[in-house]
């Protein structure tokens, strides 16, 4: 098989936030107790990142939309500028700067792929309004999103994603050949998880905020300070590992610093 017939996905850091630990793992290991009552917290990075998939036939997709360049002023509202600051970024890492780099448009990418619609995810979403790009979210997230009409319920900022034509899929989904979407709730409504089938590198899981970090993963699983549905959440991980025992998959945390820096990533590092 030629190079110019198999996926190509390349993932691109797009910055890094910080938060405290507790916010991404709620960890009894790290928790204070009566003989240590003063355990100090954690101030951890949260990388960023979207992926670009080259289909052979064509099609080109982006999973996610990254973290906006006006962050303080649209997280501010919400409370959230301070609690998740996007504090380490450089200029070629927004959004725009990496759809530069690919040479590429909004409007050339056939699919965006939506894991779920929080402020660090669907931020630059607004930037496909009218493109005639397809973006696909999970069906449980676009009611929960639209369940409100202040400004933001938690990290969902309704001017994110409010006016877009989003479709949406209600079962595990394949969107082309080798590239699907699973239903993996519990961290909202309807959080999604790529799963994407290559020739050479095999099966790659980016779970988006399914799972935060490799402790997430565990076994045994740690649930994060941000779930919607505790139970739910316990249920998509072990469906995630699952689907990686069965297929020896890569699993990709959504935010996971030590992973993120061992991977390859950046334009013209791609995975076939």
């Amino acid at each position: 098989m030629s190079s110019n017939e198999k996926i190509k996905v390349t993932i691109l850091p797009t910055g890094t936030m910080h938060a405290d630990l507790t916010w991404l793992l709620v960890d009894p290991g790290r928790m204070a107790t009566r003989d240590a009552k003063n355990k100090s917290r954690e101030w951890v990075e949260v990388p960023t990142h979207v992926v670009y998939i080259e289909h052979p036939d064509g099609k080109k997709l982006l999973w996610d939309a990254g973290v906006p360049r006006d962050w303080e002023k649209r997280w501010g509202p919400a409370g959230l500028a301070e609690v998740f600051p996007v504090d380490a970024v450089t200029e070629d890492m927004w959004l725009d700067s990496r759809l530069r780099q690919l040479s590429l448009e909004p409007g050339d990418i056939d699919y965006l792929l939506l894991s779920h619609l929080h402020m660090d995810h669907a931020a630059n979403a607004q930037l496909w309004r009218g493109t005639g790009t397809t973006i696909i979210v999970d069906e449980e997230e676009k009611k929960g999103a639209f369940s409100f009409d202040a400004y933001n319920k938690g990290a969902h900022i309704r001017s994110d994603y409010d006016g877009l034509d989003l479709t949406t899929i209600n079962e595990d989904t394949e969107i082309l050949p080798g590239i699907k979407l699973l239903r993996t709730p519990g961290h909202t409504w309807g959080t999604l998880t790529l799963q994407v089938d290559l020739a050479d590198s095999g099966t790659m899981l980016f779970t988006s905020d399914s799972l935060y970090r490799s402790e997430s993963y565990g076994p045994p699983a740690i649930a994060a300070g941000i779930v919607y549905d505790t139970v739910s959440w316990f249920n998509s991980v072990e469906k995630i590992r699952s689907i990686a025992d069965r297929t020896s998959a890569t699993v990709v945390f959504g935010h996971d610093p030590g992973q993120l820096a061992n991977l390859r990533s950046g334009v013209g590092n791609c995975y076939t």
